[in-house]
């Protein structure tokens, strides 16, 4: 199995920027976090970020047949990207968005995801734990859907 963790803007400054938010922890350490739990569970994961939308729609797309589930905080872009909207539809595999912040508590323009409804799941307001709940959320996705083709497997053979 494989994970895809594609992050948005600003979020490469996380650890230096507005830490009464998003706190202290930088994004190479939640990635290394990330890492040790999909070790512990045998799945394969990749990182990207951008701050260009255009590259996240892309990441996205090359999602498609290359990985079974994708982890996103579009960041800025929750709110604004019906173009990221577009392409999480159009990639029809599990996808979980996470915000560092909840982005329900916060300004009124950033409380409304674009993203989320075609989504699996959002998890905000857990600062970088939030990350650890989205494998574990992710991780439980997946082996429903691998327990699934498992049963029809089964089923088919009798």
């Amino acid at each position: 199995m494989k994970i895809v963790v594609i992050q948005g803007p600003n979020l490469n400054l996380l650890g230096h920027r507005e830490q009464n938010i998003y706190g202290p922890m930088k994004l190479e350490e939640i990635h290394t976090q990330m890492e040790n739990i999909a070790k512990q569970n045998k799945i394969e994961i990749e990182f990207f970020q951008s701050n260009l939308e255009g590259e996240i729609v892309d990441k996205v797309q090359e999602c498609i047949g290359d990985a079974d589930g994708i982890i996103i905080n579009p960041a800025a872009y929750t709110h604004t990207s019906i173009a990221i909207r577009d392409a999480v539809a159009a990639a029809a595999m599990p996808v979980v968005e996470v915000h560092i912040s909840n982005i329900h508590r916060r300004e009124e323009f950033r409380s409304k995801s674009l993203i989320a409804p075609v989504c699996a799941g959002q998890i905000v307001g857990f600062g970088p734990f939030g990350y650890h709940l989205a494998m574990i959320s992710m991780t439980q996705i997946l082996g429903e859907i691998q327990a699934a083709k498992e049963a029809q497997k089964v089923q088919a053979e009798a």
